[in-house]
């Protein structure tokens, strides 16, 4: 073949006719999941009403779909390498949108928190081959930066627009609508996507190990669930047991994945310091990041006295940074170098939550506005560039792995931000002196102070809910110098972590 020839075939490959399209399908799938994660707490209140779950099971309902997606994530983006990532994309939406209607029409907590958890089986099969997709859909290095720009910044999106569709879906139908509006997407994304996307696999995958996906599922679900019981409760047994547990699987799944012969995560990936900074830089900002914008939804609503709805809109400027963000950071990374754009990513999300210490009950919201903008910017600069990094860092064959390791960060982080930031906000807020006769439920939660002043005479419910929301402001404000001090520090790890670490610029031969 002639040298024209070659070039005109790497050009044909590598500028897929309708990759934009397919991303845009692709895309769908992630604005779902996000917008899944965070919509479920706005709903929380209905299903309470009418399913009457016991307080274990609300939690439950709250937490297993994110315990099953991050037990999950490693072995799915596996999975993908081996039998394909188009086809577990398309099976994996067909289950997102019926198992959507067993969650909109459960008729008990049983039936609720099942139906959750099989909404994460589904949802964990999307993330992981999204990202591998994009690896394969785009071999032009600029082209794939535009590209994990745009699905980070609709992540970001699904994010901060899963607040406001929810809240306008609750003020004008019944809480299971929040579950059916995956169903028309779900349809778009199998049609259009079983006729644009490409199909990419390992080529010599081996042996899918069951025993490996076991413990990665025991390990992570084991150390979730003890962080969150151990910030909400305190050290106990069924704590401690599970940190045990957890910390066991993950330990024997590390040791069998560097004995077997084609392992369900090559953990030679870590052995990338690019990989493992922009890893870490993820799980760290996550962490800092997960917990604070959990509660400041809260303190809109609870504090501010906003609708559902008004509170979905204010959170709206950090989803319209990440998006600006995320379209630009791979010409940022290239121009200036990636560790700049992470380390003053990381660093400008810092110093937005340290601004929030200086929250009060009364403050307004060109403060709160322009903080959550900042903060959607650092993201998304830091979650784009760290998301390329990954993908650049492995072979294209193992793209789904990686990306499961990248979302797993995702997940893990938010589960410890919650837990962490949390704890500190309870604690914070628990001491708060209310008026004598209180039942203990209003030193729970600043929800439950609420329902406690419901009942109560006119001066004793306004008493408790001044020191309510002024305790939960100074644990909010806590919490977030907290986050603070995590994205500052991990903008200085990844300053030495990625030192030297580059986008790709030349278009890659498949």
């Amino acid at each position: 073949m002639t040298s024209a020839l070659r070039a005109a075939a790497t050009t044909e490959v590598v500028k897929r006719p309708g990759r934009w399209l397919a991303l845009g399908v692709l895309v769908l799938a992630v604005l779902l999941v996000a917008v899944d994660a965070t919509v479920l707490g706005l709903a929380t209140p209905y299903i309470s009403e009418d399913l009457k779950p016991s307080g274990t099971q609300l939690l439950w309902i709250g937490d297993v779909y994110s315990f099953v997606i991050a037990g999950l994530l490693v072995s799915m983006g596996s999975l993908g390498d081996r039998i394909g990532r188009k086809r577990l994309l398309l099976i994996g939406a067909t289950a997102f949108g019926a198992v959507s209607v067993l969650n909109a029409y459960a008729t008990t907590p049983e039936l609720m928190i099942l139906a959750r958890a099989l909404l994460g089986v589904a949802g964990a099969t999307l993330m992981p081959a999204t990202l591998a997709l994009i690896r394969n859909l785009f071999h032009d290095p600029r082209e794939r930066s535009l590209a994990v720009g745009v699905w980070g910044a609709t992540a970001s999106a699904g994010a901060a627009v899963g607040p406001v569709v929810g809240g306008f879906l609750l003020e004008h139908f019944w809480w299971g609508s929040v579950f059916l509006i995956n169903l028309p997407v779900m349809a778009v994304l199998v049609v259009v996507g079983a006729r644009l996307l490409p199909e990419s696999r390992d080529p010599a995958p081996g042996p899918w190990d069951l025993t490996s996906v076991a413990l990665s599922l025991v390990g992570m679900i084991g150390v979730v669930y003890s962080v969150k019981e151990l910030a909400a409760h305190g050290p106990s047994p069924d704590a401690l047991g599970a940190a045990a547990l957890g910390a066991g699987a993950l330990y024997w799944f590390v040791r069998r994945q560097l004995t077997l012969p084609t392992p369900l995560l090559d953990m030679r990936l870590f052995a990338n310091r690019g990989f493992s900074g922009a890893v870490l830089a993820d799980l760290l900002s996550v962490l800092g990041l997960s917990g604070l914008v959990f509660f400041l939804s809260q303190y809109l609503q609870l504090v501010q006295g906003m609708r559902p709805f008004e509170a979905g809109l204010a959170e709206l400027p950090a989803a319209v940074g990440a998006v600006v963000a995320g379209l630009v950071a791979g010409s940022c990374a290239r121009r200036f170098s990636v560790r700049s754009v992470v380390t003053g990513g990381l660093a400008a999300v810092g110093l937005a939550l340290a601004a929030l210490t200086l929250l009060d009950r009364s403050t307004g919201y060109p403060l709160i506005g322009t903080a959550l903008l900042v903060v959607g910017l650092g993201a998304g600069f830091s979650f784009t560039v760290t998301a390329d990094v990954i993908l650049s860092s492995v072979p294209r064959e193992q793209s789904g792995a990686a990306s499961a390791v990248s979302e797993t960060a995702y997940e893990l982080g938010a589960a410890l931000g919650i837990a962490v930031l949390g704890s500190i906000v309870t604690s914070v807020y628990r001491g708060f002196p209310a008026p004598a006769g209180t039942p203990a439920a209003a030193h729970e939660s600043l929800g439950g102070a609420v329902e406690v002043a419901s009942a109560l005479p006119a001066d004793s419910a306004h008493a408790l809910m001044a020191a309510a929301r002024e305790a939960f402001v100074d644990g909010l404000a806590l919490a977030a110098g907290s986050g603070a001090a995590v994205l500052l520090a991990a903008s200085v790890a990844s300053w030495f972590l990625l030192r030297g670490q580059r986008l790709e610029d030349g278009a890659e031969h498949p």
